[in-house]
Protein backbone atom coordinates (compact mmCIF):
# COMPACT_ATOMS: atom_id res chain seq x y z
CA UNK A 1 0.00 0.00 0.00
CA UNK A 2 1.32 3.24 -1.27
CA UNK A 3 1.21 7.13 1.39
CA UNK A 4 -1.11 8.30 -0.59
CA UNK A 5 -4.09 5.83 -0.35
CA UNK A 6 -2.97 4.80 3.48
CA UNK A 7 -3.55 8.73 4.42
CA UNK A 8 -6.81 10.02 2.34
CA UNK A 9 -6.31 13.70 3.24
CA UNK A 10 -2.87 13.56 1.26
CA UNK A 11 -3.60 14.48 -1.96
CA UNK A 12 -4.97 18.28 -1.84
CA UNK A 13 -8.17 18.51 -3.52
CA UNK A 14 -7.07 22.33 -5.03
CA UNK A 15 -5.55 21.61 -7.96
CA UNK A 16 -1.76 23.23 -8.91
CA UNK A 17 -2.12 25.61 -11.32
CA UNK A 18 -1.29 29.51 -11.30
CA UNK A 19 -4.82 30.74 -10.33
CA UNK A 20 -3.80 28.94 -7.05
CA UNK A 21 -0.09 29.57 -7.13
CA UNK A 22 0.38 31.49 -3.89
CA UNK A 23 2.81 34.18 -4.13
CA UNK A 24 5.16 35.59 -1.65
CA UNK A 25 5.78 39.56 -1.31
CA UNK A 26 8.68 39.16 -3.09
CA UNK A 27 7.61 37.44 -6.02
CA UNK A 28 4.57 40.13 -6.09
CA UNK A 29 7.07 42.59 -6.45
CA UNK A 30 9.14 41.16 -8.83
CA UNK A 31 6.34 40.15 -11.11
CA UNK A 32 4.60 43.65 -11.09
CA UNK A 33 8.17 45.41 -11.03
CA UNK A 34 6.06 47.43 -7.68
CA UNK A 35 7.54 48.06 -4.30
CA UNK A 36 6.06 46.85 -1.07
CA UNK A 37 4.76 49.99 -0.34
CA UNK A 38 3.20 50.75 -3.18
CA UNK A 39 1.18 47.49 -3.04
CA UNK A 40 0.58 47.82 0.21
CA UNK A 41 -1.05 51.09 -1.10
CA UNK A 42 -2.86 49.67 -4.08
CA UNK A 43 -4.60 47.25 -1.96
CA UNK A 44 -5.73 49.53 0.83
CA UNK A 45 -7.06 51.65 -2.05
CA UNK A 46 -8.72 48.15 -3.65
CA UNK A 47 -6.66 48.93 -7.10
CA UNK A 48 -4.97 45.37 -6.22
CA UNK A 49 -5.85 41.91 -5.15
CA UNK A 50 -5.92 41.17 -1.19
CA UNK A 51 -3.25 39.00 0.00
CA UNK A 52 -4.96 35.65 1.81
CA UNK A 53 -3.53 34.20 4.83
CA UNK A 54 -1.83 30.93 4.07
CA UNK A 55 -0.35 30.38 8.00
CA UNK A 56 -0.69 32.25 11.45
CA UNK A 57 1.61 34.25 10.07
CA UNK A 58 2.04 34.20 6.44
CA UNK A 59 0.13 35.94 3.62
CA UNK A 60 0.32 35.42 -0.12
CA UNK A 61 -0.82 36.61 -3.12
CA UNK A 62 -2.94 34.18 -5.59
CA UNK A 63 -0.62 34.35 -8.91
CA UNK A 64 -3.65 34.13 -11.04
CA UNK A 65 -5.08 37.58 -9.45
CA UNK A 66 -1.79 39.15 -9.76
CA UNK A 67 -1.48 37.95 -13.82
CA UNK A 68 -5.10 39.21 -14.07
CA UNK A 69 -4.38 42.66 -12.33
CA UNK A 70 -1.45 42.88 -14.94
CA UNK A 71 -2.68 42.22 -17.88
CA UNK A 72 -5.50 44.71 -17.29
CA UNK A 73 -3.01 47.17 -16.71
CA UNK A 74 -1.18 46.22 -19.58
CA UNK A 75 -4.60 46.53 -21.75
CA UNK A 76 -5.49 50.00 -20.28
CA UNK A 77 -1.90 51.25 -20.80
CA UNK A 78 -1.99 50.35 -24.29
CA UNK A 79 -3.73 53.05 -27.12
CA UNK A 80 -7.24 51.84 -28.66
CA UNK A 81 -6.80 50.49 -32.34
Amino acid sequence: MDKDSENPTAQSSVPSSPATRVLRLKEVCKVTGLGRSDIYQLQADKHFPHSIKIWTRAVGSLDGEVREWLEGRIRSSRPKS
